[in-house]
């Protein structure tokens, strides 16, 4: 947000997300939050350093020093990055696919994601997430 940190994505998203959660809401500052999901060899900070913030531990939630914006999350076991898309100037990657934890979303809140879950996917159910999504973005 204010250009302290900056961050390159080198290959596209592997998947787009809307999570409902309450953690979500409250760090967010909103009905819900967005995510693209890359490949975390994929990511690389190029200017910064960003901080941990609200969650710590094996997948903390990682926060600009100077604004304290929620930049992004490694998923440190799976090899994976959710950065939040609003970072990047490609407005697609803030379309949802699908949408997570919509047993806790806010009544009144609606996203044009192709997928709701109650809770997340199931481990097996993100390659045929990822499959469809990559071939509907191929598409577009």
């Amino acid at each position: 947000m204010c250009g302290e940190v900056r961050m390159r994505i080198s290959a596209p998203p592997m998947i787009t997300m809307a999570c409902h959660c309450t953690g979500c809401q409250k760090l967010s500052a909103s009905a819900f939050s967005l995510s693209v999901m890359v490949l975390g060899a994929a990511f690389e900070i190029v200017k910064g350093e960003p901080v941990v913030g609200a969650l710590h531990g094996k997948n903390p939630y990682m926060f600009c020093p100077r604004c304290k914006n929620w930049l992004f999350t490694r998923l440190a076991s799976a090899g994976l990055v959710n950065v939040r898309p609003a970072m990047f100037d490609i407005p697609e990657w803030s379309t949802p696919f699908i949408e997570s934890m919509v047993r806790e979303k806010l009544p009144w809140a609606t996203t044009p994601a192709k997928h709701s879950f109650e809770t997340f996917p199931s481990p097996e159910q993100y390659g045929p997430l990822m499959a469809e999504y990559a071939a509907q973005a191929g598409a577009g």
